[in-house]
């Protein structure tokens, strides 16, 4: 295992990508978007995190999932900002304590000393719950875009695949679980897409969302690659 510093040169031009698109944005649009920038910016450094296995990814897990119901909701989203609000807010907390659990310390910085690796000890599922875990979300995706029709939601399947999807993948990352990268990627493209949609549609926010939708995909495949690692040999 790399026990090097977490925060590497990707990361870096991760967070400092999503910072500097958010002032380009500002500049082109002549506007401030408060809101959606630190949003935005939170949330990539939350997912820069969790791809390192650092505790911290927390901390700014709860400063986005707040901001980022707000945002879904306004947009008409309802599966996204009920997912947000009921659901990943009160992760945070639950997967701090499971990470604590399985080993990820609370440091004082976001590095590794070569001595004691401070990020979570991460596992494989077997090849009969990868099968259970694809076939059970098809379901539930499906499932959820028919309820989402009915309420009138604008991009209902795409809004379900991106709740469910999430849903699933929010567990497996509290439960330590490689799998959840596969998820994670999945709901990053579709999340692009439809934001890109609301981007036409002219919704508040909306162009920002896609920008960090992006940041987020490209650091979710980081994050297959790490996790592949960091998981090796452990079931």
């Amino acid at each position: 295992m790399d026990t090097g510093k977490v925060i590497g040169l990707y990361d870096i031009f991760l967070i400092a990508g999503v910072i500097i698109t958010n002032i380009i944005y500002s500049v082109l649009t002549g506007s401030i978007d408060i809101i959606g920038s630190a949003a935005g910016i939170a949330g990539v450094t939350c997912v820069v995190l969790v791809a390192k296995g650092s505790i911290w990814n927390y901390a700014f897990g709860l400063v986005n999932v707040t901001l980022y119901a707000l945002i879904s909701y306004k947009a008409a989203l309802y599966g996204d900002a009920a997912l947000n609000a009921l659901y990943y807010l009160p992760m945070q907390f639950v997967g701090w304590w499971q990470w604590r659990k399985r080993g990820a310390a609370v440091s004082r910085s976001f590095s590794v000393e070569p001595d004691h690796d401070v990020r979570v000890r991460a596992r494989r599922m077997t090849s009969f719950q990868r099968v259970a875990l694809a076939a059970g979300s098809a379901v539930l995706v499906f499932s959820g875009g028919v309820l989402l029709e009915h309420l009138g939601d604008p991009q209902p399947y795409k809004d379900s695949a991106t709740t469910v999807l999430s849903i699933i993948a929010q567990a497996l990352m509290a439960l330590a679980f490689m799998e959840q990268w596969a998820l994670w990627i999945i709901t990053n493209l579709i999340s692009v897409l439809m934001w890109s949609v609301c981007v036409v549609r002219g919704d508040e926010h909306a162009g920002l969302m896609v920008v960090m939708w992006v940041f987020y995909l490209l650091n979710s495949l980081n994050g297959l690659r790490v996790w592949a690692m960091l998981s090796k040999g452990r079931g």
